[in-house]
């Protein structure tokens, strides 16, 4: 059976202080009449009095700002304090503290295969915190632990869904989501993962997102050059369709204008050279001619 969080209050700490205080000190007052007039009377009322303030102490706690105290009885749960202060409470009560303060951890680098089965490392950092006092310290053996060990699980079960980029290295290339070029939405989804493990411990994830990302070292090279083929590829694409354009519209000016009329050998013949010299990576030497094509 689940119990519910029941947040609720103490009694101030201070009047109770000054009450224990004053019966200490009766009770020794009546001790010492006691010894002085040899009285059973006052001596037992001196005791009974001394035990209670005695008692009394324990029930003393202070909560600090982001901090609350769950309460037990005999192995009951009785509620939690969450206002900060100094507060009493019945003194049989067992106080266990736990912290609300935001907390973030760092995972351990994980190996694991992305979509396309390549091995790859990942880390993500994880911020968190307790909403559910009851649920943290009653549905989970150690919650801090359990945080850690959910995350990771999360983490890698997240890691096998998405590829590490999407192909040919174009991360804007359709709505392909990749580990590399989507980070905002493996963020959320992420976070989505590890708040279902989470939620039974109540713990409340405030973000998650992957702070290491990387090929195995396996074959790092291997997709390093993989990548570096697919920006060559897109680079002389890109290079090739500008070429083409300037080529053309060269030719239109020169047709518009009557510069130069040229037949369908000659234009073949320039169209070749322009190309040349726009697409090549090294500077290009002209040769002058001074004679006839023919």
């Amino acid at each position: 059976m689940t119990t519910t969080e029941n947040v609720r209050g103490g009694r101030p700490g201070l009047p109770i202080l000054l009450i224990l205080i004053a019966a200490i000190g009766f009770a020794i007052y009546c001790l010492a009449q006691a010894a002085q007039h040899e009285s059973p009377a006052w001596g037992i009322s001196g005791l009974v009095v001394l035990l209670l303030g005695i008692t009394g102490m324990p029930g003393l706690m202070m909560i600090m700002p982001n901090e609350a105290k769950v309460l037990l009885l005999f192995g009951a749960y009785r509620g939690t304090i969450k206002d900060e202060g100094w507060w009493w409470v019945n003194p049989f009560y067992i106080k266990k503290k736990i912290s609300l303060r935001v907390r973030n951890f760092e995972t351990e680098r994980l190996k694991v295969n992305d979509l396309d089965g390549n091995p790859i490392e990942v880390a993500a950092v994880v911020v968190w915190k307790v909403v559910d006092t009851v649920e943290a310290l009653f549905e989970v053996d150690d919650f801090v632990n359990y945080v850690h060990v959910q995350s990771e699980s999360a983490l890698r079960n997240l890691a096998t869904h998405y590829a590490y980029d999407t192909h040919g290295g174009d991360t804007h290339e359709g709505n392909e989501v990749s580990l590399r070029g989507s980070t905002d939405t493996v963020a959320e989804k992420l976070q989505e993962e590890i708040q279902k493990r989470l939620t039974k411990a109540g713990v409340n994830v405030l973000e998650a997102r992957i702070t290491h990302l990387a090929y195995a070292t396996e074959i790092a090279q291997a997709m390093l050059r993989r990548q570096q083929a697919g920006a060559i590829i897109a680079a002389r694409q890109k290079i090739v369709e500008g070429a083409v354009g300037m080529v053309k519209l060269a030719l239109t000016h020169l047709s518009a204008e009557g510069i130069v009329d040229l037949d369908e050998e000659r234009k073949a013949t320039m169209v070749s050279n322009l190309l040349v010299v726009l697409c090549s990576e090294q500077a290009t030497s002209p040769v002058i001619n001074t004679g006839s094509l023919t």
